[in-house]
Order: C-alpha cells, then structure tokens, then sequence
C-alpha cells in the first residue's frame, strides 16, 4: 500500500509486478499483470500535468486509491472510467480495458530496499504491538480491515516549522467470532464410517 505511494514514477515499476511463478497460477483468477501497464499509466499521468491529488479530487477519491489505480493495482469500476478519461486523456482504451478486469494486488520483496518504503514499513513494525493492544482495548478482541479501508497520505507542519508527513489508516474493525454450532450455516457434511 504505502510502498505504492511512495516510490511513484521515481523508481523502475518492475518491483510492482508479480513473480513469474505466480503469474501463471493466477491467471484463473485475476488479470495477470501486464507488462509495462504501470509505466504506461504513470506516463500518461505525467503527460497529463496533474498531482496524484488533482486527479484524485476529480475521481472523488482518496490519493492513495487513485495512485493504486495507477500503478495497476486497483480495479477500475465501470463509473469511474469516464471521470478517468477525462482526468488523464492519455491512457490508452486498452490500458482503461486491461483496468477493468481484477488486477493482481503484489509486491516484490525488493521494494523494502526503498528507503522511504522501509522506514513506513519500521514504523508499523516498531509500534506494531501498541497498535494491536490499542485496537484490542478500544474495540475488543478483532482486527482493522485492509478491505473495508482507506488510506490517505498528506502534510501537516511541525511546531519547529518543519514539514510532517502524515498517512491516515481507517479501516473497518472486524471483530473475532464464537465459533458457535448453531451460528454455522455453512457446517461441514457429516462422514458416515
């Protein structure tokens, strides 16, 4: 998620595609990952003159969703495509197609090496157990959804005038279940032996 924003246009977009043994194994499932597709779109985006912001205003959505689009790992919803022709009138039709279809949300390994991708990904891991034990306190015993989710990254400016970098997580919480038998409605078939 974050290594999608915060690497962009500045580094090879080989990082963001699927290993070739995956590829083959996901084809059943979702669109394999197109060759050069992210680089085409940044492109476009570029050529375009806009912010991932800008388009993201015109989308109504927030600029982290709208950079994941970009980068091709994001579907693109039959009402959003007019709004993203008209936001960046560069994308080709058989780019906005291959958009269309389910894409293969991955990462390479490679991109931790990314400095700005790893200090996000310390950050998380360093205050990973108080961010457990405060979930766990405020809401119970559950998790955050990275599905029912949104995530925006913006600035603020500190106290000695610096500039602050601030990424928003909000996802929904989804609280563990009682495996309760006769909540089960789909229970598994008896075996006669």
């Amino acid at each position: 998620m974050i290594a999608a924003l915060l690497v962009l246009a500045l580094a090879p977009l080989h990082a963001f595609t699927a290993p070739r043994a995956a590829r083959a194994a996901t084809q059943l499932f979702a669109a394999p990952p197109i060759d050069g597709l992210a680089d085409r779109l940044l492109a476009a985006k570029v050529a375009s003159g806009k912010t991932f912001d800008d388009i993201a205003a015109e989308l109504g959505f927030t600029n982290t969703y709208t950079t994941q689009l970009l980068l091709g790992q994001a579907q693109l919803k039959p009402d959003t495509r007019p709004k993203l022709e008209k936001a960046v009138p560069k994308i080709k039709k058989e780019d906005l197609d291959a958009m269309m279809v389910a894409p293969f949300r991955s990462w390479d390994d490679e991109i931790l090496k990314e400095p700005n991708v790893y200090r996000t990904y310390e950050a998380i891991t360093h205050y990973g157990n108080a961010i457990k034990l405060l979930i766990n306190e405020k809401f119970g015993d559950g998790i955050m959804s990275a599905i029912d989710f949104y995530m925006t990254v913006g600035g603020t400016v500190g106290k000695a005038g610096e500039k602050r970098v601030v990424i928003t997580f909000n996802g929904k919480f989804l609280p563990f279940i009682e495996q309760a038998v006769d909540m089960n409605t789909a229970a598994s078939p008896e075996i006669d032996e």
